[in-house]
């Protein structure tokens, strides 16, 4: 399985009229990834749901649309992200509490018409995720999420991503093409296509590949992570500053990278290796994302699903002045 990144498009909730633009927007891209009417119709229930609960409790938030992938064709992931007052999600979940005078439907209705469904949410707002697939058709095993944007909603982004996953193991790529706009994203995209043509090889050739790929470009960060559950182990290539790390409960690990420019000037690339304990996150991210953030801020963010924790690293530590990507895997999904 090969999955071509994209960028997510997130809509503002900040007036009644913008619940219903979010409404046929996410009807409108649930129809193009070949939902029904009837399960096009579930995803409008599921946008006006959460786009109405931005405007009541939180006065103004967004609703972020991206196409998924399923283990046939594709599904449609929304998430609602404020920045508060925050709820208690187990009270809210259950139908007839409400906090907004409402007769308290929505969050239960959310369930009903969801396959998947996570809040995170404290004091500083909340994070609410709903993926819809339609009805025969299953959710990827794969858990991970990704939030990506560019700079200024440009239609051309710098940043991107690719997995790729085959049995136990997982590749997983992400670029940073200097700068932004057409010109970055030019770059990315020529690195990306020459990685996907053997995702599975040794970093070190993948990145050579890419290096030549990339020549005459801009050229950009890039790094590689493989992961193989057979063997509990991860090997990790990384050139210039895309971040990276292993995560659990207790405690972090940065992955190191070497600086320099591929497509440019680098030395030759440098794998190391990381065994991967249970239950371990794998989150990379371009330098549009600050690096001093710990998630043992957010208690119990560790184990809510990877494209919360990807959505609210983006809203609490984007720097707001270049493209951004947070990738977030749950390793422990990977089967052998």
């Amino acid at each position: 399985m090969n999955l071509q990144g994209s960028t997510t498009t997130a809509l503002a909730i900040e007036d009644e009229s913008q619940v219903g633009h979010a409404r046929r927007v996410s009807q409108a891209m649930a129809t193009q990834l070949g939902f029904s009417e009837v399960d096009a119709g579930r995803v409008a229930i599921v946008a006006t749901e959460l786009a109405t609960n931005l405007l009541k409790h939180a006065q103004h938030g967004a609703l972020h649309l991206r196409a998924i992938p399923a283990q046939t064709g594709s599904g449609i992931e929304l998430i609602a992200v404020d920045r508060g007052p925050g709820f208690d999600a187990a009270r809210c979940i259950a139908d007839g509490f409400s906090t907004g005078g409402t007769p308290g439907t929505g969050l239960g209705a959310l369930t009903r018409q969801s396959q998947v469904l996570d809040i995170y949410s404290d004091s500083r707002g909340s994070v609410v995720l709903a993926q819809l697939f339609p009805r025969n058709v299953s959710a990827c095993p794969l858990r991970f999420g990704v939030s990506q944007h560019s700079l200024k909603d440009d239609p051309a982004c710098g940043d991107v991503w690719h997995l790729a996953v085959n049995g136990s193991q997982i590749c997983a790529l992400v670029i940073d093409g200097i700068g932004h706009g057409e010109d970055a994203e030019r770059a990315g995209l020529a690195g990306a296509a020459a990685f996907a043509v053997a995702p599975f090889s040794d970093p070190t050739s993948s990145m050579q590949d890419m290096h030549q790929a990339m020549n005459g470009t801009r050229g950009g960060a890039v790094a590689i992570a493989l992961y193989d559950a057979a063997s509990s182990n991860l090997r990790f290539s990384g050139i210039g500053n895309i971040g990276a790390c292993l995560i659990t409960a207790e405690k972090s690990r940065g992955l190191a990278s070497h600086p320099g420019i591929v497509g440019s000037q680098f030395r030759k690339a440098q794998v190391f290796d990381y065994p991967v304990e249970e239950s371990q996150l794998l989150i990379m991210y371009s330098d549009g994302l600050q690096s001093r953030w710990n998630l043992r801020d957010y208690p119990g963010l560790v184990h809510r699903h990877p494209s919360i924790i990807s959505t609210l690293l983006h809203r609490d530590f984007c720097r707001g002045r270049d493209d951004v990507t947070v990738m977030v895997i749950a390793l422990e999904t990977v089967r052998d």
